[in-house]
C-alpha cells in the first residue's frame, strides 16, 4: 500500500474568481478521483494532512510533516509514501526528509504548476507517477526523490529552476535519478543507489539566515542579522567572491562562533575557493568560512539548519 500525504499546494488549488486567484480546495479523495490512473497501480492510502500553501510552512510545521511521514514509515503495511506539497519550498522539503529520514520504503515528493482550473492542469499525471515510482520494487533503498514532469530527481539534489513552467525542477547538481513512462517502460533509473548517513535532529530548532550578497556591500545585512541567528548562508557571487566591505561582517560572524557558509548566486557550478583577494573565496575559506558544496543556497541553509540542530556544525563535526 502507498500512503499519499497530501499538504496542498497549487496541486489541491483551484481559481476562484471572487478571491481573484487560485487559492486552495481540493482534500485528498478529490484528487485521487481527478487521477483515475491510480486505481490500477494497487492500493492507496488517502491522508488528508493539509491544505496549506507551500510559502505558509515555516521550520515547525516542516518538522511536524518529516515525523508525520516518518509515522508513516513505520506501518507494516506502507509501502512507500507519497506527499503532495506546493512547489515554492519544495527543494527545502524534500532536503529535509532525504537528510533525517532512515528509511528503505520510498518517499516521493511531487505537486503541480497548473491548478485543476487549467486544462493543461499537470497534477494528475504528477500524482500518478509519484505512486508509480513509490510502489516499484526498483525504489526500495532510495530515499526520498523529488517525482515531478517525468523525471525522478534526488531529494538532496532537486531544484526549483522554472518560476511557472511545468517541467520546473532539475538536479543540476546531481543529476536526475531516473524517468517515470506511463507505458511498458515504467519506472527507468539511470543512477545507481547511493547510501547516505541521516541525520537525526531532535527539532528544526536552529535558526539560520540568508543574506544574498549585493554589489558593494558593506555588510549592513550581516550586521543586521548577526545578533538573531544561530548560522548564515551567504550567496556570493561567481565562485565564492564578495566586495570587501562585506569582510568585516562576516569576520564578526565567525568570531562569535557562529559558522559562515558560503554559496554562490549560480545557479549552476559551486563555490570554489581560488581567488585570494580581499573578499575572495579562498581569503574567506582561510578565516573560517565554509564552502556550500553541491547545493543551492535554500538546500545549504536547510543542511545547516539540520546539522546545527542536531548539535552538529556544517559538514558533520560534533560541537562542543
Amino acid at each position: 500500500m502507498i500512503q499519499i500525504v497530501f499538504t496542498g499546494g497549487t496541486i489541491s488549488m483551484r481559481r476562484d474568481a471572487a478571491a481573484g486567484g487560485n487559492i486552495p480546495a481540493h482534500g485528498g479523495q478529490a484528487l485521487v478521483e481527478m487521477a483515475p490512473g491510480l486505481a490500477a497501480l494497487g492500493p492507496i492510502r488517502i491522508d488528508d494532512w493539509g491544505r496549506y500553501p507551500a510559502c505558509h510552512m515555516g521550520p515547525a510545521k516542516l518538522w511536524e510533516l518529516r515525523n508525520h511521514v516518518r509515522q508513516a514509515l513505520q506501518d507494516p503495511e506502507v509501502q512507500g509514501v507519497v506527499v503532495t506539497h506546493g512547489t515554492d519550498i519544495l527543494e527545502e522539503t524534500a532536503y529535509l526528509l532525504a537528510r533525517t529520514l532512515p528509511s528503505d520504503k520510498p518517499i516521493c515528493i511531487t505537486g503541480a504548476m497548473r491548478t485543476s482550473s487549467e486544462e493543461s492542469w499537470d497534477g494528475a499525471w504528477n500524482l500518478t507517477d509519484a505512486v508509480r515510482v513509490a510502489a516499484d520494487p526498483s525504489s526500495r533503498g532510495r530515499g526520498a526523490m523529488v517525482v515531478f514532469a517525468g523525471k525522478i530527481l534526488p531529494g538532496l539534489g532537486a531544484m526549483k529552476v522554472e518560476a511557472t513552467a511545468v517541467e520546473a525542477f532539475e538536479s543540476v547538481h546531481l543529476g536526475y535519478l531516473g524517468m517515470v513512462d506511463a507505458g511498458q517502460a515504467g519506472v527507468h533509473y539511470v543512477a545507481p543507489l547511493s547510501a547516505s548517513t541521516p541525520l537525526e535532529p531532535p527539532a528544526l530548532s536552529a535558526r539560520v539566515a540568508l543574506v544574498p550578497m549585493i554589489a558593494g556591500d558593506d555588510g549592513t545585512m550581516l550586521n543586521l542579522a548577526r545578533p538573531h541567528f544561530d548560522g548564515v548562508v551567504v550567496e556570493a557571487f561567481g565562485s565564492g567572491n564578495l566586495p570587501p566591505g562585506a569582510v568585516p561582517a562576516i569576520e564578526r560572524w565567525i568570531a562569535d562562533g557562529k559558522p559562515v557558509v558560503l554559496a554562490t548566486r549560480c545557479p549552476r557550478g559551486e563555490v570554489t575557493p581560488v581567488y585570494a583577494f580581499e573578499g575572495g573565496g579562498a581569503t574567506l575559506v582561510r578565516r573560517g568560512a565554509i564552502p556550500a558544496g553541491a547545493r543551492t543556497t535554500a538546500q545549504a541553509r536547510m543542511e545547516l539548519t539540520i546539522c546545527l540542530s542536531a548539535g552538529w556544525t556544517y559538514g558533520g563535526t560534533a560541537r562542543a
